[in-house]
């Protein structure tokens, strides 16, 4: 087990309209072992001993579920590894002595509340547009396997249905870009029978939500695709475009 000392070089703000700026705060009795939250706990205990003002970040899960964790850390969403969120990003990646940049999300549709806390709620917004099915689902349901759906298609939503909605692609997105994480939602119902009557209307007006909310255009660069923790693939994209193009040539 190592014990490394850290230099964390960290966004302080004290609220959404105030000015931030970097802020040094020295680490010390890291374990190689904890994960990057676990490290930011210990410096937030040495910092509330002080009597100073602990260091706002957003967490619940701890378990690479809940997509809560969203740090901008040395210049990465989630910092360095693939496919992994920050509570499942272990000090081992660091070495002794290491100096690490941790900053929130960096997107207009993403204001900080507080620190590393940004406020998220664009993403319920589109969700709420249209991210549903009206069919029955009480538990009064004919038996799933009544409805035969290829396994291609069921991988394909399956890996759609993986989005835990961190926002790691817009924050890593030149454009502030939502369009991973909209078709992500529109591309798990799009594939699925209890989807289709309401494909049309959800595609418009999740769409229309994206936009309302101030997400930035996406332009194909596919930095999103890259740090997205559960690597959700751009094919979603473009299933997300030929659903929108459809639903506008047939819209009523």
């Amino acid at each position: 087990m190592g014990n490394m000392k850290l230099n964390l070089k960290i966004w302080r703000q004290a609220g959404p309209n105030d000015k931030g700026q970097m802020k040094d705060y020295p680490v010390s009795n890291v374990s190689e072992d904890m994960s990057f939250l676990e490290m930011l706990d210990v410096l937030n205990d040495d910092i509330v001993r002080k009597g100073d003002d602990p260091i706002a970040f957003d967490h619940d899960c701890r378990e690479g579920i809940c997509g809560s964790c969203s740090l901008f850390i040395n210049g990465e969403a989630h910092g360095p590894g693939k496919g992994i969120t920050t509570c499942q990003l272990h000090m081992r990646r660091f070495k002794d002595g290491d100096t690490i940049h941790v900053e929130p999300w960096r997107a207009q549709a993403f204001p900080v509340i507080k620190d590393l806390a940004t406020n998220r709620s664009a993403f319920d917004r589109i969700q709420a547009a249209g991210g549903f099915v009206s069919i029955n689902t009480s538990g009064n349901l004919v038996d799933g396997n009544a409805v035969p759906i290829p396994k291609d298609h069921a991988d394909k939503a399956f890996d759609a249905a993986t989005c835990i909605g961190c926002g790691a692609c817009v924050a890593t997105c030149p454009n502030g870009s939502a369009m991973l994480f909209t078709a992500a939602k529109v591309s798990q119902l799009s594939l699925l029978p209890q989807g289709k009557p309401e494909s049309k209307r959800r595609a418009l007006a999740m769409v229309e939500q994206m936009d309302k909310e101030g997400f930035g255009n996406c332009s194909n660069t596919g930095a999103c695709e890259i740090e997205c923790p559960k690597n959700i693939s751009l094919e979603h994209i473009a299933r997300l475009n030929r659903e929108y193009l459809a639903a506008t040539v047939t819209k009523e």
